[in-house]
């Protein structure tokens, strides 16, 4: 009975010193400051985060702020230039003869389909063979002008003045050929006509001359 009481007393020691308030206290604060490292770590996160945010949003806000100021660099300087068109090629003497050249298509077909038509020498099939060849001639001489326009508004081409200048000689010369084929396609119309017109008068002199009726 005694050894009992004896291993009782021992126990109760035993748990009074394990559950005693400083030993309670002490694996409190242990956990509370491991919370503390983690929420520290957590901290630090956040503000890495915060300043790639910033980062990124100061640089493009200086982004913004160099293209208002005009800050660009070369190369985007030398794109928008191109966009431009100098006085230079505005003035080339080209340009005008591309325009007077295309006055010339228009009137000389308009004139020529008007005397094919009013010479009573031609079928319907033959005039309307004559009006779809100038309606083609007609439409592609108006792509040049196209062409010529976007040549010559600032904005609409990224090219140099070299390139431009090249590109005004190109429809030079595509619309000279057109009118040069015009002129020749009615050259050799208007011959036909004469041929016609001569063998109508040899026949009715022939007819006079033996009194045909």
């Amino acid at each position: 009975m005694k050894n009992r009481k004896i291993i009782l007393v021992a126990c109760l020691t035993l748990c009074s010193i394990l559950f005693s308030k400083p030993g309670l206290a002490q694996s409190t604060e242990a956990q509370q400051l491991l919370i503390n490292v983690e929420k520290l770590s957590q901290l630090k996160n956040i503000l890495r985060d915060m300043k790639k945010g910033y980062t990124i949003i100061s640089s493009g806000y200086n982004a913004v702020k160099n293209i208002s100021q005009g800050n660009f660099s070369l190369h985007e300087t030398f794109l928008d230039g191109l966009m431009l068109v100098s006085p230079e090629v505005r003035k080339y003497a080209r340009v005008a003869d591309i325009i007077t050249a295309q006055k010339d298509i228009v009137s000389e077909y308009k004139r020529s389909i008007k005397n094919f038509q009013r010479s009573g020498l031609m079928n319907a099939g033959e005039l309307d063979y004559i009006g779809q060849v100038y309606a083609v001639l007609f439409a592609q001489s108006m792509d040049n002008l196209d062409d010529l326009t976007l040549v010559l508004t600032a904005g609409s081409l990224r090219m140099s003045d070299e390139e431009r200048l090249s590109s005004i000689d190109r429809i030079f010369q595509d619309t000279s050929d057109k009118l040069t084929f015009l002129r020749s396609f009615n050259h050799q119309a208007a011959t036909l006509l004469l041929q016609r017109k001569g063998a109508i008068a040899d026949m009715q002199g022939t007819r006079e001359l033996f009194k045909i009726k």
